[in-house]
């Protein structure tokens, strides 16, 4: 796309992003979920491909069931564009005014003690609720989380979207070519966050069991540990009935033996993620292809 294609795109975001500034949360919250109910009657927003994953992976539910979970999926995906508008807001420091507003952090003894033993902390979280507050809750509150991601585009989403992490203490490490900055940061005794919960191509990934399916899945974490002896807690986010995002630090992950192993290192991560999918199905982010090249108990692939 070129600059110029962008230049509208640029302006409608920015507009987006002074509307939901002037929100309160309960309108917000309001709008949100009957934009994302919108999105789901014109079938939109990959709305196949979330209902697929949702009878793939909950087949002991009834269609009602796999129906109501979807729309409110929807809904959460309505929420999750809202707290994207307010990251590209353009009033200066509006995202950490909202961040602390709309987050509560819990289990920060968790990270406290992982961190006191000096050798870094490896995080490991997912796409649940709005995802990116699990980086900026723990930000606001002194960790200073370097999270590994992608350069997006165009430049002015991914540049806004850098600053509003920035502004809330959360670094990040671009891949490709993002372990130089990884292992700096863990010699340091610093925390990286990574997400797991998505497909990953060899030899990022390798294949574990998740919802019952054998999916290649990020194996990152578990090497990270055993190299530099460096803690792994998970972080997870839930959305309460209230509209809070609350942040969960848990206590360190004990991986046992499996830290020698990769692949069973990478399996006890991706069995906690499924954990917490399981607990609040409606809050993950079913429309990613996170099932690609699956082979199912049946033997089906998809």
């Amino acid at each position: 796309m070129s600059p110029f294609a962008s230049v509208p795109l640029y302006l409608l975001a920015k507009g987006m992003g002074l509307f939901a500034t002037c929100l309160p949360r309960r309108v917000e919250l309001f709008l949100a979920k009957w934009l994302g109910r919108f999105g789901l009657a014109l079938r939109l927003f990959k709305a196949k491909r979330a209902a697929e994953h949702i009878g793939l992976c909950f087949p002991e539910k009834c269609g009602e069931e796999r129906t109501a979970i979807l729309r409110a999926n929807y809904e959460n995906l309505g929420i999750i564009l809202f707290g994207y508008a307010h990251m590209l807001s353009p009033i200066p420091g509006h995202y950490k005014r909202y961040v602390a507003r709309v987050s509560r952090l819990v289990g920060l003894e968790n990270w406290k003690r992982a961190h006191a033993k000096g050798k870094g902390v490896l995080v490991f979280s997912s796409h649940m609720a709005n995802w990116e507050m699990s980086a900026a809750a723990t930000g606001l509150a002194g960790i200073n989380p370097m999270i590994v991601t992608t350069v997006l585009k165009p430049k002015w989403f991914h540049d806004g979207l850098t600053a509003a992490r920035k502004s809330c203490g959360v670094d990040a490490a671009f891949h490709p070519g993002s372990m130089p900055a990884i292992q700096a940061r863990i010699a340091l005794g610093g925390t990286v966050a990574f997400m797991n919960d998505q497909y990953a191509n060899p030899p990022m990934g390798e294949p574990v069991i998740f919802f019952g399916a054998e999916v290649n899945t990020l194996k990152v974490v578990g090497p990270l540990a055993n190299r530099s002896g460096a803690a792994v807690v998970p972080v997870s986010v839930e959305r309460d009935p209230d509209g809070v995002e609350v942040v969960t630090i848990e206590p360190e992950l004990d991986l046992g033996e499996a830290i020698d192993d990769s692949q069973e290192a990478t399996q006890v991560i991706a069995a906690h993620v499924e954990g917490w999918v399981r607990r609040r199905p409606e809050q993950w982010l079913w429309i990613h292809r996170r099932f690609k090249h699956a082979v199912w108990p049946d033997g089906r692939t998809t």
